[in-house]
Protein backbone atom coordinates (compact mmCIF):
# COMPACT_ATOMS: atom_id res chain seq x y z
CA UNK A 1 0.00 0.00 0.00
CA UNK A 2 3.24 2.40 1.01
CA UNK A 3 4.72 1.65 -2.34
CA UNK A 4 1.26 2.11 -4.54
CA UNK A 5 1.06 5.54 -2.04
CA UNK A 6 4.53 6.99 -3.05
CA UNK A 7 4.03 6.11 -6.98
CA UNK A 8 0.31 7.95 -7.19
CA UNK A 9 2.23 11.23 -5.24
CA UNK A 10 5.16 11.04 -8.04
CA UNK A 11 2.68 10.36 -10.87
CA UNK A 12 0.54 13.23 -9.50
CA UNK A 13 3.12 15.81 -8.64
CA UNK A 14 4.30 15.21 -11.97
CA UNK A 15 1.29 16.19 -13.50
CA UNK A 16 0.76 19.01 -11.69
CA UNK A 17 3.82 20.71 -12.12
CA UNK A 18 3.91 20.15 -15.93
CA UNK A 19 0.54 21.21 -16.40
CA UNK A 20 1.20 24.69 -14.12
CA UNK A 21 4.03 24.89 -16.74
CA UNK A 22 2.05 24.21 -19.65
CA UNK A 23 -0.67 26.68 -18.70
CA UNK A 24 2.02 29.45 -18.57
CA UNK A 25 3.46 28.88 -21.97
CA UNK A 26 4.18 24.94 -22.91
CA UNK A 27 1.79 24.49 -25.77
CA UNK A 28 4.40 22.90 -27.33
CA UNK A 29 4.78 19.70 -25.09
CA UNK A 30 3.22 16.84 -26.34
CA UNK A 31 4.63 14.03 -24.17
CA UNK A 32 5.72 14.15 -20.50
CA UNK A 33 6.99 10.76 -18.82
CA UNK A 34 8.84 9.21 -16.01
CA UNK A 35 11.72 7.11 -17.25
CA UNK A 36 11.43 4.93 -14.30
CA UNK A 37 9.56 5.20 -10.83
CA UNK A 38 11.46 5.49 -7.51
CA UNK A 39 10.28 2.71 -6.14
CA UNK A 40 11.36 0.35 -9.08
CA UNK A 41 14.93 1.11 -9.13
CA UNK A 42 17.92 0.87 -6.12
CA UNK A 43 19.21 3.77 -6.22
CA UNK A 44 17.47 6.99 -3.65
CA UNK A 45 18.81 10.08 -6.02
CA UNK A 46 20.05 9.99 -9.28
CA UNK A 47 20.67 13.42 -11.70
CA UNK A 48 22.69 14.59 -14.47
CA UNK A 49 20.95 12.79 -17.56
CA UNK A 50 21.80 12.36 -20.75
CA UNK A 51 19.98 11.32 -24.04
CA UNK A 52 20.85 10.24 -27.53
CA UNK A 53 19.19 8.50 -30.77
CA UNK A 54 20.48 5.53 -32.29
CA UNK A 55 18.69 3.65 -35.01
CA UNK A 56 16.59 1.92 -33.14
CA UNK A 57 15.53 4.18 -30.84
CA UNK A 58 16.42 6.24 -27.62
CA UNK A 59 19.01 6.10 -25.30
CA UNK A 60 19.12 8.14 -21.54
CA UNK A 61 21.68 7.75 -18.78
CA UNK A 62 21.90 9.64 -15.60
CA UNK A 63 24.32 8.85 -12.38
CA UNK A 64 22.10 6.98 -10.00
CA UNK A 65 23.43 5.98 -5.97
CA UNK A 66 23.05 7.37 -2.28
CA UNK A 67 23.49 10.68 -3.50
CA UNK A 68 25.85 12.99 -5.40
CA UNK A 69 29.52 12.08 -4.25
CA UNK A 70 28.56 8.91 -2.67
CA UNK A 71 31.07 6.07 -3.59
CA UNK A 72 28.35 3.95 -4.63
CA UNK A 73 27.08 6.04 -7.03
CA UNK A 74 27.59 4.48 -10.72
CA UNK A 75 26.57 4.95 -14.24
CA UNK A 76 22.62 3.74 -15.05
CA UNK A 77 21.13 3.40 -19.04
CA UNK A 78 17.85 2.89 -19.82
CA UNK A 79 17.08 2.15 -23.71
CA UNK A 80 13.82 3.29 -25.14
CA UNK A 81 13.08 0.76 -28.87
CA UNK A 82 9.73 0.41 -28.97
CA UNK A 83 7.81 3.20 -26.83
CA UNK A 84 8.93 1.82 -23.64
CA UNK A 85 11.49 2.53 -21.70
CA UNK A 86 13.48 -0.35 -19.92
CA UNK A 87 14.24 -1.33 -16.46
CA UNK A 88 17.55 0.82 -15.56
CA UNK A 89 20.51 -1.04 -15.09
CA UNK A 90 24.24 0.00 -14.04
CA UNK A 91 26.77 -0.41 -16.42
CA UNK A 92 29.83 1.19 -14.71
CA UNK A 93 31.28 2.19 -11.54
CA UNK A 94 33.79 3.79 -9.80
CA UNK A 95 35.47 0.86 -8.57
CA UNK A 96 39.27 0.91 -8.35
CA UNK A 97 40.32 -1.94 -6.51
CA UNK A 98 38.86 -4.24 -3.39
CA UNK A 99 39.05 -1.25 -0.83
CA UNK A 100 39.00 1.72 -2.86
CA UNK A 101 35.68 3.16 -4.66
CA UNK A 102 35.35 6.50 -6.26
CA UNK A 103 31.58 8.08 -7.27
CA UNK A 104 30.84 7.95 -10.62
CA UNK A 105 29.67 11.65 -12.37
CA UNK A 106 28.22 13.15 -15.41
CA UNK A 107 27.35 10.59 -18.14
CA UNK A 108 27.15 12.29 -21.73
CA UNK A 109 26.30 9.66 -24.68
CA UNK A 110 26.96 10.51 -28.55
CA UNK A 111 26.32 8.75 -31.22
CA UNK A 112 28.55 9.94 -34.15
CA UNK A 113 27.64 9.56 -37.91
CA UNK A 114 29.53 6.18 -37.95
CA UNK A 115 31.31 3.94 -35.15
CA UNK A 116 29.69 2.69 -31.81
CA UNK A 117 27.45 4.43 -29.41
CA UNK A 118 29.89 6.60 -26.75
CA UNK A 119 29.29 6.99 -23.41
CA UNK A 120 31.28 9.11 -21.34
CA UNK A 121 31.48 9.59 -17.79
CA UNK A 122 33.54 11.45 -14.71
CA UNK A 123 35.18 9.31 -11.47
CA UNK A 124 37.10 10.74 -9.16
CA UNK A 125 36.56 12.07 -5.39
CA UNK A 126 35.51 15.59 -6.78
CA UNK A 127 35.42 17.57 -9.41
CA UNK A 128 38.68 19.17 -9.00
CA UNK A 129 40.04 15.53 -8.80
CA UNK A 130 38.07 13.49 -11.36
CA UNK A 131 38.70 12.30 -14.71
CA UNK A 132 37.49 11.42 -17.98
CA UNK A 133 36.48 7.62 -18.71
CA UNK A 134 35.09 5.68 -22.21
CA UNK A 135 33.12 3.07 -22.93
CA UNK A 136 31.24 2.09 -26.33
CA UNK A 137 28.47 0.13 -27.18
CA UNK A 138 27.82 -1.44 -30.59
CA UNK A 139 24.49 -2.68 -29.94
CA UNK A 140 22.69 0.38 -28.99
CA UNK A 141 23.40 0.76 -25.44
CA UNK A 142 22.63 -3.11 -24.66
CA UNK A 143 26.26 -4.38 -23.98
CA UNK A 144 29.38 -1.88 -23.23
CA UNK A 145 33.09 -2.33 -23.82
CA UNK A 146 35.58 -2.32 -21.18
CA UNK A 147 36.05 1.44 -20.02
CA UNK A 148 39.18 3.20 -20.44
CA UNK A 149 40.77 6.15 -19.07
CA UNK A 150 40.70 9.01 -21.93
CA UNK A 151 44.81 10.17 -21.57
CA UNK A 152 47.20 7.76 -21.23
CA UNK A 153 50.28 10.20 -20.36
CA UNK A 154 51.65 11.07 -16.94
CA UNK A 155 50.45 14.87 -17.76
CA UNK A 156 47.22 13.98 -19.13
CA UNK A 157 43.85 15.37 -17.59
CA UNK A 158 41.33 14.48 -20.47
CA UNK A 159 37.75 15.08 -19.03
CA UNK A 160 35.73 14.90 -22.00
CA UNK A 161 32.39 16.48 -22.57
CA UNK A 162 32.05 17.87 -19.09
CA UNK A 163 28.32 17.79 -18.79
CA UNK A 164 27.02 18.30 -22.39
CA UNK A 165 26.79 16.47 -25.65
CA UNK A 166 29.52 16.71 -28.18
CA UNK A 167 29.18 17.70 -31.48
CA UNK A 168 30.52 15.96 -34.59
CA UNK A 169 32.33 18.60 -37.24
CA UNK A 170 32.24 18.37 -41.29
CA UNK A 171 35.77 16.60 -41.68
CA UNK A 172 34.48 14.42 -39.15
CA UNK A 173 35.94 15.44 -36.05
CA UNK A 174 34.30 14.82 -32.77
CA UNK A 175 34.76 18.27 -30.84
CA UNK A 176 34.30 17.79 -26.60
CA UNK A 177 32.82 20.82 -24.76
CA UNK A 178 34.28 20.75 -21.62
CA UNK A 179 35.44 22.52 -18.78
CA UNK A 180 37.87 22.23 -15.15
CA UNK A 181 37.08 23.38 -11.61
CA UNK A 182 39.49 24.72 -9.40
CA UNK A 183 38.60 25.92 -5.62
CA UNK A 184 39.58 29.24 -7.47
CA UNK A 185 38.27 29.28 -10.55
CA UNK A 186 36.26 27.78 -13.62
CA UNK A 187 37.31 27.89 -17.15
CA UNK A 188 35.90 26.18 -20.16
CA UNK A 189 37.98 24.01 -23.08
CA UNK A 190 37.50 22.15 -25.54
CA UNK A 191 38.91 18.53 -26.09
CA UNK A 192 38.95 17.29 -29.83
CA UNK A 193 39.75 13.67 -31.24
CA UNK A 194 40.18 12.67 -35.29
CA UNK A 195 40.20 9.69 -34.41
CA UNK A 196 37.29 8.56 -32.65
CA UNK A 197 38.29 8.84 -29.42
CA UNK A 198 42.03 7.16 -29.48
CA UNK A 199 43.58 10.50 -29.05
CA UNK A 200 42.99 14.31 -28.28
CA UNK A 201 43.74 17.76 -28.47
CA UNK A 202 43.14 20.02 -25.69
CA UNK A 203 42.29 23.22 -26.63
CA UNK A 204 42.17 26.42 -24.22
CA UNK A 205 41.08 27.42 -21.95
CA UNK A 206 39.07 30.42 -23.46
CA UNK A 207 37.97 32.08 -20.51
CA UNK A 208 40.60 33.45 -17.29
CA UNK A 209 38.11 32.15 -15.24
CA UNK A 210 38.24 35.77 -13.52
CA UNK A 211 35.32 37.99 -15.30
CA UNK A 212 33.33 34.28 -15.71
CA UNK A 213 33.27 31.41 -13.70
CA UNK A 214 32.15 29.80 -16.14
CA UNK A 215 31.65 25.21 -16.87
CA UNK A 216 29.08 22.93 -19.01
CA UNK A 217 29.45 24.40 -22.67
CA UNK A 218 27.30 23.49 -25.05
CA UNK A 219 27.65 23.59 -28.81
CA UNK A 220 25.52 25.83 -31.24
CA UNK A 221 26.16 25.68 -35.04
CA UNK A 222 25.43 28.85 -37.06
CA UNK A 223 25.54 29.40 -40.78
CA UNK A 224 28.94 30.48 -42.36
CA UNK A 225 30.80 28.15 -40.24
CA UNK A 226 30.28 29.98 -37.02
CA UNK A 227 30.54 27.86 -33.69
CA UNK A 228 28.53 29.55 -30.16
CA UNK A 229 28.90 27.73 -26.86
CA UNK A 230 26.65 28.42 -23.67
CA UNK A 231 28.07 28.16 -20.53
CA UNK A 232 26.69 27.75 -16.84
CA UNK A 233 28.47 30.54 -14.82
CA UNK A 234 28.63 31.82 -11.14
CA UNK A 235 27.99 35.63 -12.10
CA UNK A 236 24.33 35.29 -12.55
CA UNK A 237 24.11 34.71 -16.27
CA UNK A 238 24.54 32.48 -18.96
CA UNK A 239 28.44 33.22 -21.18
CA UNK A 240 28.99 32.92 -24.39
CA UNK A 241 31.66 32.67 -26.78
CA UNK A 242 32.13 32.25 -30.55
CA UNK A 243 34.51 30.58 -32.90
CA UNK A 244 34.91 31.06 -36.62
CA UNK A 245 37.23 28.33 -37.27
CA UNK A 246 35.49 25.09 -36.32
CA UNK A 247 36.30 25.61 -32.63
CA UNK A 248 40.08 25.66 -33.02
CA UNK A 249 39.89 29.03 -31.51
CA UNK A 250 37.68 31.33 -29.57
CA UNK A 251 37.08 34.82 -29.32
CA UNK A 252 35.69 36.46 -25.88
CA UNK A 253 33.74 35.11 -23.14
CA UNK A 254 30.74 37.52 -22.68
CA UNK A 255 27.24 37.67 -21.14
CA UNK A 256 24.21 36.56 -22.82
CA UNK A 257 20.37 38.23 -21.76
CA UNK A 258 19.69 35.26 -20.12
CA UNK A 259 20.04 35.18 -16.35
CA UNK A 260 20.88 31.47 -14.15
CA UNK A 261 20.98 30.25 -10.77
CA UNK A 262 24.41 28.82 -11.51
CA UNK A 263 22.82 25.81 -13.28
CA UNK A 264 23.30 23.25 -15.45
CA UNK A 265 21.66 23.93 -18.99
CA UNK A 266 21.94 22.37 -22.20
CA UNK A 267 21.34 23.40 -26.31
CA UNK A 268 20.87 22.06 -29.95
CA UNK A 269 20.56 23.92 -33.42
CA UNK A 270 17.22 22.65 -34.72
CA UNK A 271 17.83 21.47 -38.52
CA UNK A 272 15.55 24.60 -39.58
CA UNK A 273 18.65 27.06 -37.82
CA UNK A 274 16.69 28.01 -34.78
CA UNK A 275 18.30 27.72 -31.58
CA UNK A 276 16.83 26.13 -28.61
CA UNK A 277 18.43 26.26 -24.99
CA UNK A 278 17.30 24.21 -21.62
CA UNK A 279 17.99 26.39 -18.64
CA UNK A 280 16.61 27.28 -14.83
CA UNK A 281 15.64 30.96 -15.45
CA UNK A 282 15.85 33.21 -12.26
CA UNK A 283 15.34 36.92 -11.25
CA UNK A 284 17.97 38.49 -13.11
CA UNK A 285 19.79 40.31 -10.23
CA UNK A 286 19.88 36.71 -7.89
CA UNK A 287 23.40 34.84 -8.98
CA UNK A 288 22.08 31.80 -6.99
CA UNK A 289 18.56 30.76 -7.12
CA UNK A 290 15.69 27.90 -6.88
CA UNK A 291 15.53 25.12 -9.80
CA UNK A 292 11.63 25.11 -8.95
CA UNK A 293 10.97 26.41 -12.74
CA UNK A 294 12.48 25.19 -16.12
CA UNK A 295 12.63 26.76 -18.78
CA UNK A 296 13.01 26.73 -23.00
CA UNK A 297 14.39 29.17 -24.82
CA UNK A 298 14.26 30.13 -28.24
CA UNK A 299 16.74 32.05 -31.27
CA UNK A 300 16.79 32.66 -34.84
CA UNK A 301 20.50 34.04 -34.23
CA UNK A 302 21.74 32.59 -30.83
CA UNK A 303 22.01 36.20 -29.52
CA UNK A 304 18.00 37.68 -28.83
CA UNK A 305 16.44 34.82 -27.41
CA UNK A 306 12.22 34.35 -26.34
CA UNK A 307 10.70 32.65 -24.42
CA UNK A 308 9.73 28.72 -25.89
CA UNK A 309 8.33 26.95 -23.10
CA UNK A 310 7.63 26.66 -19.52
CA UNK A 311 8.14 23.22 -18.54
CA UNK A 312 8.44 23.12 -14.79
CA UNK A 313 6.82 25.81 -12.69
CA UNK A 314 6.61 24.61 -8.67
CA UNK A 315 5.66 27.50 -5.93
CA UNK A 316 8.14 25.12 -3.73
CA UNK A 317 11.63 26.78 -3.69
CA UNK A 318 12.74 23.60 -2.64
CA UNK A 319 12.40 21.77 -5.60
CA UNK A 320 14.32 20.60 -8.21
CA UNK A 321 14.01 20.62 -12.12
CA UNK A 322 17.42 20.80 -13.09
CA UNK A 323 20.24 19.62 -15.62
CA UNK A 324 18.64 18.88 -18.86
CA UNK A 325 19.95 17.27 -21.84
CA UNK A 326 18.27 18.24 -25.24
CA UNK A 327 18.61 16.51 -28.25
CA UNK A 328 16.46 16.80 -31.94
CA UNK A 329 15.83 13.25 -33.71
CA UNK A 330 14.95 12.48 -36.81
CA UNK A 331 11.31 12.91 -36.75
CA UNK A 332 12.02 16.63 -36.27
CA UNK A 333 10.90 16.49 -32.39
CA UNK A 334 12.72 17.99 -29.52
CA UNK A 335 13.54 15.12 -26.38
CA UNK A 336 14.99 16.12 -23.30
CA UNK A 337 15.72 14.89 -20.15
CA UNK A 338 16.15 16.33 -16.63
CA UNK A 339 16.65 15.82 -12.56
CA UNK A 340 13.17 15.86 -11.11
CA UNK A 341 13.68 16.40 -7.59
CA UNK A 342 16.76 13.94 -7.39
CA UNK A 343 14.45 10.95 -7.36
CA UNK A 344 13.98 10.03 -10.84
CA UNK A 345 14.16 11.27 -14.65
CA UNK A 346 11.74 13.05 -16.61
CA UNK A 347 11.53 12.64 -20.29
CA UNK A 348 9.83 15.25 -22.19
CA UNK A 349 8.97 15.83 -25.95
CA UNK A 350 8.38 18.95 -28.11
CA UNK A 351 7.47 19.60 -31.45
CA UNK A 352 9.07 22.44 -32.79
CA UNK A 353 6.53 23.59 -35.05
CA UNK A 354 3.85 24.11 -31.93
CA UNK A 355 6.77 27.16 -29.99
CA UNK A 356 5.49 30.18 -30.32
CA UNK A 357 8.02 32.72 -29.00
CA UNK A 358 6.90 35.16 -26.46
CA UNK A 359 9.48 38.35 -25.84
CA UNK A 360 11.98 38.33 -22.49
CA UNK A 361 11.59 41.77 -21.37
CA UNK A 362 14.50 43.20 -19.02
CA UNK A 363 15.18 39.40 -18.20
CA UNK A 364 11.43 38.28 -16.79
CA UNK A 365 9.77 35.56 -18.37
CA UNK A 366 6.86 36.12 -19.38
CA UNK A 367 3.95 35.15 -17.19
CA UNK A 368 1.52 33.91 -19.89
Amino acid sequence: MKRLLNLTIMVLLSILTFAQGASENSDPAIKSEFIFLSDDVSFPSCHASTIEETEHGLVAAWFGGTGEKHPDVGIWISRNMNGNWSSPVEVVNGVQNESLRYPCWNPVLFQPAEGPLMLFYKVGPNPRQWWGMLTTSDDEGLTWSNAVKLGTGPSDHLLGPIKNKPVQLKDGSILCPSSSETRNKWTIHFELSLDMGKTWEFIGPINDGVEFDAIQPSVLFHSGGLLQVLCRTKQGVISQSWSEDQGRTWGPMEATMLPNPNSGTDAVTLKDGRQILVYNHIIPSQTWGSRSKLNMAVSEDGINWSAAALLENDPDPDSEYSYPAVIQTRDGMIHLTYTWNRKVIKHVVIDPSKIKPKAIVDGAWPVN
